[in-house]
């Protein structure tokens, strides 16, 4: 179970506020790709606060509203769209949600533990965590509301373009998603620069 060790860390050599960021929609063929920011407060403990992706969907709900109810608790989110995503690439899109996400966070933040990789271009100092959303609390309660916040957009969206079926698969390539998707064409949230969804578009040329 993800703890604060590395937020106590980070605490030890100085810095004061420390967000956890993730993001949820990196894979999808449609809809955008959300980041969350979290701050916790130093004593903050949580018995099932966990990786969103360990999570049902009840319990990630109980734990969003936990999350953002919370005075001790700061947090943030931001998405970037499938359109933005098809000019500078899924990499850089996320890269744009979490940096955003960051910004966003009042109090700002003097340090951030991001879930993967280092970012580039990340507007502030970060530390990289692979696996951080099973390692850290504060990039769990992240990917919670980065997830939390998407899942509910692309509900948004399945009332608006019910023929996808988005409120099963929130976007993701399933077998039902491909065959709405062969027989319907693309619809305006799909992310044109994706394989499944560019090669339809070819082949329909």
């Amino acid at each position: 179970m993800p703890d604060l060790y590395y937020e106590n860390q980070l605490r030890s050599e100085g810095f004061r506020l420390i967000a956890g960021i993730d993001e949820a929609g990196r894979g999808p063929l449609a809809g955008p790709v959300s980041a969350g920011a979290v701050i916790l407060p130093a004593d903050y403990e949580h018995g099932i606060l966990n990786d969103s992706k360990q999570l049902s969907e009840k319990s990630r709900e109980a734990l969003y509203e936990e999350i953002t109810t919370d005075e001790r608790i700061f947090w943030a989110s931001a998405s970037v769209g499938p359109g933005e995503i098809d000019v500078i690439n899924i990499l850089q899109a996320t890269y744009r949600a979490m940096g955003s996400a960051f910004e966003k966070l009042d109090p700002h933040p003097d340090m951030a533990l991001i879930d993967g990789r280092p970012v580039r271009g990340f507007p502030g100092q970060h530390r990289a965590l692979v696996k951080g959303d099973s390692l850290s609390l504060s990039i769990a309660a992240a990917s919670i509301v980065a997830k939390v916040e998407r899942d509910r957009l692309m509900l948004e969206y399945a009332a608006i373009y019910p023929e996808y079926g988005f409120e099963r698969h929130k976007g993701y390539g399933t077998a039902f998603h491909l065959a709405a998707l062969k027989k319907h064409g693309p619809c305006p949230i799909h992310r044109h620069s994706f394989a499944p969804v560019a090669q339809l578009q070819f082949d329909l040329s």
